[in-house]
């Protein structure tokens, strides 16, 4: 039952409260040292846990229901608490972290640069980036993987944001920058805000990216106002956007610079780390790996996996499906009470922070049989599926992920032409773990590159 009743006295101390807490930090030092370990845990103290981090107070909600109606009532579950805080000092107010009173404006303006119309465009972009970047690889070479998908992700969003406009100097800073903050944000996000004022090397790298990027898209976006021309990309939808009730006309430059901002960072980051995932699964799983070679083998013919081709590769598409199963980019987020309401059989004042974890979810045993097991065709047309609450890699509700579907577009265009040419192959080590920042990436893997012997060509 979830309904808002003014002032509510709380009833959140009959909530259970994790252990291991610490003085000061809280569990702060618990979801530093293993994370995902610790939210694991939580589901066995109840369907909503309180934990501490730092000052904070947080109820972790562990059921996929209420995890639902977290998400479909924005209004009252609003962005906040210190993930969203945090993510504020780069993003602004972009899409991404902008309160429920400012977000159906924002949303409207900037839905028209994810049209379907305009998705084959990006689609026909990203194919010729994939191409160019692993024409590059040689036989035998070995790559750092999450690295080579960062650039290759940071590249398509960049194109598909600005078309060709930056030369590639320009291109690389850009991507330095944003490397430089979204590694620096969760260990801010965990510490107190007075530590991020210490003059250490890390604070300083963290304010001058931070500084230079958003420079760098203020003189693109006075460039582009001043040119008035439709590039058909990204940053020309948004400067043309109109709110179409009349009423929030368009977006100003600080706007613009938000979203531009919130945009780059969310689709290279994310989309990265599930095309990590996805090679590092395959390689694992060779029967898995043998079906998708035989699939974009007809599929294909040998030419780089392009929009037509996307009816013609469910099983591409299921292994991008279940990386994001296992290993969801986003992995917990966080929202804010606006007013007093009774959810899930508690009674909560404004100001009480939440926190849903789609990592969480997606593991629990009593939703998916074997959890733990890669297995692509636990989504196949034929198989019943897992039920629709337990499934949360982009959210849900009206602040789902505007780029989902571009995200899953580009990991299967690219984990397609890569299997059509290539096949990597994991190199001996300890066995490969999640890196958790922002988003959740494998640590340092590191693959062979060989040369299909099937397929074209290397």
């Amino acid at each position: 039952m979830l309904r808002s009743r003014g002032r509510i006295p709380s009833t959140a101390d009959g909530i259970p409260r994790a252990p291991g807490g610490l003085p000061f930090v809280g569990h702060g030092a618990r979801l530093l040292r293993d994370p995902l370990g610790f939210l694991s845990s939580l589901p066995g103290h109840g369907d909503l846990v309180r934990v501490r981090i730092g000052p904070s107070r947080v109820i972790v909600v562990c059921d996929p229901g209420l995890a639902r109606k977290v998400l479909l009532n924005d209004r009252a579950f609003d962005k906040g608490g210190p993930l969203v805080s945090r993510a504020r000092e780069v993003a602004g107010n972009g899409l991404l972290t902008c309160p429920h009173h400012e977000h159906r404006r924002q949303r409207r303006l900037i839905q028209p640069a994810f049209h379907r119309d305009r998705m084959p465009g990006y689609a026909h972009a990203m194919s010729a980036r994939v191409a160019d970047t692993i024409a590059g690889w040689r036989k035998g070479e070995v790559i750092d993987v999450p690295a080579a998908m960062y650039t290759l992700a940071a590249t398509i969003t960049v194109e598909a944001m600005f078309s060709s406009d930056l030369p590639p100097a320009a291109i690389g800073t850009a991507i330095d920058d944003l490397t430089t903050i979204v590694r620096g944000m969760l260990p801010r996000m965990l510490r107190p805000a007075l530590a991020d004022h210490l003059p250490t090397p890390g604070n300083r790298g963290y304010r001058r990216a931070g500084a230079r990027l958003r420079r760098q898209l203020n003189d693109i976006i006075a460039s582009r106002r001043a040119d008035g021309t439709d590039h058909g990309d990204m940053l020309s939808a948004v400067l043309a956007a109109c709110d179409p009730d009349g009423a929030g006309g368009r977006l100003s430059d600080a706007e613009v610079s938000d979203q531009v901002l919130t945009i780059f960072g969310a689709g290279t980051e994310t989309t990265a780390a599930t095309m990590a995932w996805a090679l590092h699964l395959l390689a694992r799983h060779p029967e898995v790996e043998r079906q998708v070679h035989e699939e974009v083998d007809a599929a294909l013919a040998g030419a780089p996996a392009a929009p037509g081709h996307l009816p013609l590769l469910p099983v591409t598409g299921n292994v991008v499906t279940e990386a994001l199963r296992l290993y969801p980019p986003i992995w917990i987020a966080t929202r804010t009470l606006t007013s007093g309401t009774r959810f899930g059989g508690h009674d909560f004042p404004p100001g009480t922070v939440f926190a849903y974890s789609p990592y969480l979810l997606h593991h629990r045993a009593d939703l998916y049989t074997d959890p733990e097991r890669f297995d692509p065709a636990r989504w196949d047309g034929d198989r019943p599926r897992p039920p629709r609450d337990a499934y949360l890699p982009f959210g849900a509700g009206a602040r789902k992920c505007i780029g989902d579907q571009f995200g899953i577009m580009e990991a299967t265009l690219a984990l397609a032409t890569i299997a059509g040419r290539w096949r990597l192959r994991s190199l001996p080590g300890p066995a490969i773990r999640p890196a958790t920042g922002i988003t959740l990436s494998p640590r340092r893997l590191r693959m062979r590159v060989t040369a299909r012997t099937s397929g074209t060509p290397a």
